[in-house]
């Protein structure tokens, strides 16, 4: 099978899987460039109401495939970019499931999550140190808010992996799984999130980025949503709420 990004759609999670295993799910030009339009679609299907990207086998990715990117560094590191930034601003929550080597492009993707949920085998390394390259900033800035500029650096001057207990630890992941139980978790986990409401998350994910101009968008749509009303009735009435907004208002 070439290289490329494999998706489904069950329960309301959709698993988008990186798929590479010859080059340890490195990511091609081609699988850079098929990411933002794939997430666009996913972002606008009804049904989804989270995401998890993960790798192929056991192994996260290990990075970008070099042998794909010989011409300018500058645009391999642009469709690195507008992927990473394409993940990140996906409106419903996102979990990275992460087994192996998570690497360079690999860790750039993860960071880029909301969330990320790790086999305790998992190794995490950017190593823009090791090629000569400038880490972009926005990248950068992602690290940053997940790990402190102490973290950071190490890992950028360096190039050095770490592991899972080191990730969790500096903040980078948020949830080590004993060998064999991350896909359980990580079902059990989005199952969750599907069942809250889109309202909350799409407005905390919006404020916990760092949005600071939609305070009254997200009132009114609060006031017309009717997710607060089912909410309280669910609760008082025992029983599972049935949250009815939607990212389209």
């Amino acid at each position: 099978m070439e290289p490329q990004l494999l998706h489904s759609v069950t329960d309301g999670v959709a698993t988008v899987v990186i798929h590479h295993p010859a080059k340890r799910n490195a990511m091609t030009a081609g699988m850079w460039a098929a990411l933002p339009p794939l997430l666009d679609a996913l972002a606008a299907d009804p049904a989804v109401r989270a995401l998890v990207l993960t790798g192929e086998g056991g192994t996260f990715c290990a990075g970008a495939d070099i042998s794909t990117l010989r011409g300018s560094a500058d645009e391999a590191q642009g469709l690195a970019v507008r992927a990473e930034d394409a993940l990140a601003a996906f409106p419903k929550p996102t979990l990275a499931a992460v087994r192996g080597h998570c690497v360079g492009g690999g860790c750039q993707l993860a960071a880029a999550c909301d969330l990320r949920f790790v086999d305790e085998g998992a190794l995490f390394g950017i190593t823009p140190a090791k090629l000569g390259i400038v880490y972009a900033a926005s990248s950068t800035r992602r690290l940053v808010s997940l790990v402190g500029p102490a973290t950071a650096k190490y890992l950028l001057f360096s190039g050095e992996l770490i592991d899972a207990e080191r990730a969790l630890r500096t903040g980078l992941v948020d949830e080590v799984l004993p060998e064999g139980e991350l896909g359980k978790r990580v079902a059990e986990f989005t199952r969750v999130l599907a069942t809250r409401s889109q309202l909350t998350q799409a407005a905390a994910k919006e404020f916990a980025d760092g949005r600071m101009d939609r305070d009254a968008y997200w009132a009114e749509q609060a006031r017309g949503s009717g997710d607060t009303a089912e909410g309280v009735a669910a609760f008082l009435e025992r029983r599972q709420p049935r949250f009815t907004w939607t990212a389209s208002g």
